[in-house]
């Protein structure tokens, strides 16, 4: 069951207050900073407060919760935050924890002009052919540029696939890309994922906010039988198409 939380009520608004006050704590006592991208800042803290509501735990939103029951989360080993492995190997060798929000100083100032803008535009003189459509699909990172330019051939009827947002609810109704097919929360995902059961054959487009949790899920649904699976590789926060919010009309 996909549960909705209410980022307007007195409960959300105090638990992401004392959510902030533990990411601040965490950065003081272990010498790291926050991400230079806000926001990535706020996605992250949002799903650790949703966890907290919903499992007295902040467990990492980029990962799936696995257990039903309060013994069953702990036998399984979820990553509460900050986990051991972005403690032990993510924050040392790469800079940053897999969510992204806890980094070094120095990855920090290394990436605060323009992290975001890594890859430069695509400038198209033309439409992609069918053929294109098809080559880019196959690739397993895809960038904003050419998910805005396959949702246009796709409205053209020249190529098919799934559009699957991996994010929270909340993220959802607050942001997304239009011509988003399916929502797929990571923290319910094996819940939902019976959505496309039937179409492990199309190809399917994963995003998130920042690229970090669709990898994750990429990686499960390859593991399922997915026969192409692609990954929106920085996220709707690098997205520069349209969008759309609220729920479905």
């Amino acid at each position: 069951m996909m549960i909705k939380i209410d980022m307007e009520s007195e409960e959300f608004k105090e638990e992401m207050r004392k959510t902030k006050e533990f990411t601040d704590k965490m950065c003081s006592s272990n010498g790291w900073v926050y991400n230079p991208i806000e926001d990535v800042n706020e996605g992250v803290t949002m799903g650790l407060a949703r966890n907290k509501i919903i499992y007295n735990k902040r467990f990492c939103p980029c990962f799936m919760v696995i257990g039903e029951t309060k013994e069953e989360r702990k036998a399984a080993d979820n990553r509460i935050c900050p986990c051991k492995p972005a403690i032990e190997k993510e924050i040392p060798e790469d800079g940053k924890c897999h969510c992204g929000i806890f980094c070094t100083p120095e990855y920090a100032a290394a990436n605060a002009i323009e992290e975001i803008a890594e890859e430069v535009a695509h400038t198209h003189s033309r439409g992609l052919t069918k053929e294109e459509c098809e080559a880019i699909l196959k690739h397993e990172q895809l960038d904003g540029d050419e998910i805005t330019a396959l949702l246009e051939a796709r409205d053209l009827g020249m190529v098919e696939f799934n559009l699957v947002d991996v994010r929270e609810w909340m993220e959802w109704n607050q942001d997304r890309i239009v011509g988003t097919d399916y929502l797929i929360p990571t923290t319910s995902f094996y819940n939902t994922v019976d959505q496309i059961e039937n179409q492990k054959e199309k190809p399917t487009i994963l995003y998130c906010l920042t690229g970090s949790r669709s990898a994750y899920c990429q990686r499960v649904l390859q593991d399922m039988g997915w026969k192409q699976v692609s990954n929106y590789t920085h996220g709707i926060v690098t997205y520069q198409g349209e969008r759309t919010s609220g729920e479905e009309k």
